[in-house]
Formats: C-alpha cells, structure tokens, sequence
C-alpha cells in the first residue's frame, strides 16, 4: 500500500430508489437510477481496492447497518462507518476530523465520478505529502469530487450551499480566508444529469 497513513473516505448512500441519482429519473426511472449508482459505488470501491493507495472507509447514509451497505460488505469486504450531522458539511466535517486523529491525511470523495481514477489519488496524496494543507478536484458542475485534507476546521464546510454550482468557489473562498496552501486537480465530471449518461456508455464500451 503506497500511503498506509492515509484514509479513503468514500461518502456513500444506500442505493434506495427514489432517494439517489435523483435527477435521472426521468431518464431511467427511480430503479434504474438507483441501479446505476448501486453500479457505480461497487465498481468505485472495488477499483479503490484493488489499486491498494491507502485504506477506503466507506461513510454510509443513512447508516452502516442499511442492508445495502451490509450486502456490500458481506460481498467486498469493507470497513463501514455511519455519517454523523445535520447536513452533508457536518458530515464531512466529523468525518474528516475524526480520521485526522489517527492518520496523516484524508481523501473525501463520493461514488458517482466515473472519470476519477487512482493517478487522481496518488497525485492527490502526493501533494499532501509535500506543503499542500488541501487538494482540490473540481467538478465541471461547480462543485468537487475529491478534497483532500492534512488539517481539518469547520468552516471550510458550514454554510456551503450543497449541490448547486457554487460549491468550488466558495471553498476556494473558505481556503483564501483559513490561508491554506492547497492545489487543483484537472475538472472531471461526475454522473448526475441525464447529458452525462452518453459520456459514461462511451467509457463503458
């Protein structure tokens, strides 16, 4: 394992219908979108695994003990934690200040971004290694994909307007204001709109 003193944190739900892949919907209908996404975090987990960067701890909604998440463990093997807040920031937050405890670096990144792929984390980890306090991956929705963290303080998540595309600038204003040094990935994109559909059946050919 490259970065054994490094965490994973994938930010997962239960692939329930009608509560994932929301916006899909009307494309694939509520059990087709939680089908893909159940695809997605599977394949997303195993690939993390197999390419042994640093430990994955899955960070489950709504809580380890869904039968999803069990079924998932069962089938993969896969540390589980429930995810603990009001809001996805609070969750993020507890998550990533609980796990800098015991380890030098964290990973946050969810289970719906086909392009990311193990260079990201190297590169990411990489950074972290060296002055970075903070990585960045864009998004090319206006959000992120991945941030990784040395450090950990509440305000690079409280009152971040969560899914909508305001989300990377404003974090980039939370790193200017807490005077962390931290680098981008390249934008990447992930599955969450009906357009994205076509660019993941071209990767799946």
């Amino acid at each position: 394992m490259r970065f054994p003193q490094a965490q994973i944190l994938l930010f997962a739900k239960a692939p329930e219908a009608g509560r994932v892949k929301t916006r899909l919907i009307p494309v694939l209908g509520a059990e087709g979108a939680a089908g893909l996404y159940r695809r997605l975090l599977r394949s997303t987990i195993l690939w993390i695994k197999d390419a042994e960067i640093a430990p994955l701890i899955c960070c489950c909604a709504p809580g380890a003990d869904h039968k999803e998440f069990l079924l998932l463990s069962r089938d993969i093997g896969l540390t589980m934690e429930s995810q603990l807040g009001s809001d996805l920031g609070e969750r993020m937050a507890h998550a990533a200040s609980s796990r800098l405890v015991s380890g030098r670096t964290v990973v946050l990144i969810g289970g719906d971004c086909p392009a990311l792929q193990p260079r990201h984390l190297l590169q990411t980890l990489t950074w972290l290694d060296g002055d970075c306090d903070a990585v960045i991956g864009p998004a090319e929705d206006g959000g992120y994909v991945l941030l990784g963290l040395k450090k950990c303080s509440p305000e690079l998540f409280r009152g971040i307007a969560w899914g909508g595309d305001t989300v990377l600038e404003e974090t980039r204003s939370r790193l200017q204001e807490l005077r962390w040094q931290w680098r981008e990935l390249e934008p990447l994109w992930d599955l969450d709109r009906p357009a994205d559909l076509e660019r993941f059946r071209e990767m799946s050919d």
